[in-house]
């Protein structure tokens, strides 16, 4: 099964999604792991708060999946 990750998902929901995920929060300066809003904050939110293009986020975290499955 293909996991996803949409724009409506909750920080909380996509963190525990896989271990990279965190990682890719990072690296857009997201410090989302310990953000009290992560529980409710839907991820286009955050992207926006922190001004970051929700496409190209979607897009990185989403290949955390495809370089994990198999071909």
């Amino acid at each position: 099964m293909s996991q996803t990750i949409t724009k409506d998902m909750t920080f909380f929901q996509i963190l525990k999604m896989h271990p990279d995920v965190a990682k890719v929060l990072g690296s857009y300066n997201m410090g989302c792991v310990g953000c009290m809003g992560a529980m409710n904050e839907r991820l286009e939110q955050g992207a926006t708060a922190h001004g970051i293009n929700i496409d190209d986020l979607l897009r990185d975290l989403n290949a955390i999946f495809e370089s994990s499955s198999p071909q």
